[in-house]
């Protein structure tokens, strides 16, 4: 399904879309990506006793601002008690190399985002937040369904076989669930 723009509006549906797939394919794992907990939350709520088990993946501590970290702090503590996880890391595609790029010179990392992004915002961040929770042990290495967005909320979800990042090349994107056109 491709939907006509990018952006929050919709959330809702993507991980309609998302939770739909998992119970049809037997996906034991949702991957959503957020930076302030509100997509979070309502991926927790819909999940919410479907036995399927929801990781969070959110910016790491500081990518705005020092010492600041941007997911609310209430909303962890929801989806906690609701069974999902909550991870903060950092971004794969970003650590470093982000680094090497405020400095004038360029990084694989950022070579590799700005490719996935050829695909749209969303791609790049399924991806990496697959990664960053295979990484943290909190996924397996088998499909997952992964959830991210163009700025605010969601408006993709992909099938993606996981990999840790070391392994960055292996992860597999199986099959979109649904994008935006225009991303």
């Amino acid at each position: 399904m491709y939907f006509e723009k990018a952006g929050k509006e919709n959330t809702q549906k993507t991980l309609q879309i998302a939770k739909e797939e998992a119970v049809k394919r037997g996906i034991s794992h949702i991957v959503v990506a957020s930076t302030f907990g509100e997509t979070a939350l309502v991926a927790a709520e819909m999940l919410k006793g479907t036995g399927i088990k929801l990781v969070v993946v959110t910016h790491n501590t500081g990518i705005r601002e020092l010492n600041l970290q941007t997911f609310d702090k209430e909303i962890k503590k929801r989806i906690e008690n609701m069974g999902g996880k909550v991870h903060t890391g950092t971004m794969v595609l970003r650590g470093l190399g982000t680094a090497l790029k405020e400095r004038g010179n360029q990084s694989y990392e950022q070579i590799v985002a700005d490719t996935l992004r050829i695909f749209g915002q969303g791609t790049k961040v399924v991806i990496e937040i697959v990664a960053m929770s295979a990484d943290a042990g909190l996924i397996p290495f088998s499909d997952v369904i992964a959830v991210a967005g163009t700025g605010r909320g969601a408006d993709t979800a992909a099938v993606i076989k996981a990999n840790s990042s070391n392994r960055f090349f292996d992860i597999k994107l199986r099959e979109y669930l649904v994008k935006p056109a225009d991303f």
